[in-house]
């Protein structure tokens, strides 16, 4: 069996973002050589999440809209996280809500996907620099 490690990094200039990164995990795909596995991708901050669904603007926004009325950023005094000095107490909880990770099964060399699924990097704290772990394994 083989296994292949890449980080991807991202800074995003908004605070909440989603990111389709498809492509990119395509690409590590390509790079590992696996034809037979699975494909692991994950955030590696506990203020983003991976997950799965349809790239359709609408849909993105129905996501933004409703993270945002279950856990709003504002007031920031309404979180007791922020009570240490943070500000983002709300994008803990978006983070629990949408997931860290994915995995994704590796047929003939290609992303296993029902349709329409993509792969998405959601950003609920950024304006820094942080990434996202993709670990594929097979053979």
């Amino acid at each position: 069996m083989k296994s292949f490690r890449k980080e991807l990094w991202f800074n995003t200039t908004q605070r909440r973002e989603y990111i389709n990164i498809t492509s990119e995990i395509n690409n590590c795909l390509k790079e590992s050589g696996i034809r037979e596995g699975l494909c692991l991708v994950n955030a590696m901050h506990i203020t983003a999440s991976v997950y799965i669904n349809d790239a359709e603007s609408g849909l993105i926004q129905d996501y933004d809209d409703w993270l945002e009325k279950l856990a709003p950023h504002a007031p920031i005094s309404h979180y007791r996280h922020n009570h240490t000095g943070e500000d983002n107490g709300d994008a803990h909880l978006k983070r629990q809500i949408m997931g860290r990770e994915v995995v994704v099964a590796i047929t003939n060399g290609e992303l296993d996907f029902g349709p329409w699924e993509q792969i998405y990097y959601a950003e609920f704290d950024g304006r820094r620099r942080k990434r996202v772990l993709v670990k594929i394994i097979g053979e």
